[in-house]
């Protein structure tokens, strides 16, 4: 089944986010060749694409996991956590109905 993990970011975590981005991405790459990720990125602080300083305000992944409990697991050891870039995450069952 699919799971949505949103995560919410704690105020200025650009610096955090960027020594944590390598693992983090690591990580997302190994769902990927899993056949597992169906998309993954991080909502930025203002309308652009590039939010420069401004930073982001937390992250969305959307991937395949056998449980509830198992996307929680894995959203519970992402490097972002141990970082301190997530003040929260919420994992909760998702229905792709489109496209």
């Amino acid at each position: 089944m699919l799971y949505a993990i949103i995560s919410e970011d704690v105020p200025d975590s650009l610096a955090r986010r960027r020594q944590a981005r390598p693992a983090h991405l690591q990580r997302l790459g190994e769902l990927r060749d899993a056949g597992r990720l169906l998309l993954a990125g991080p909502h930025p602080a203002v309308d652009a694409p590039d939010p420069g300083p401004a930073g982001f305000t937390g992250s969305l992944v959307v991937a395949e996991f056998d449980s509830l409990a198992e996307a929680q697991d894995w959203a519970d050891h992402d490097p972002y956590c141990a970082a301190g870039v997530y003040a929260r995450v919420t994992v909760k069952p998702f229905r792709q109905v489109l496209p």
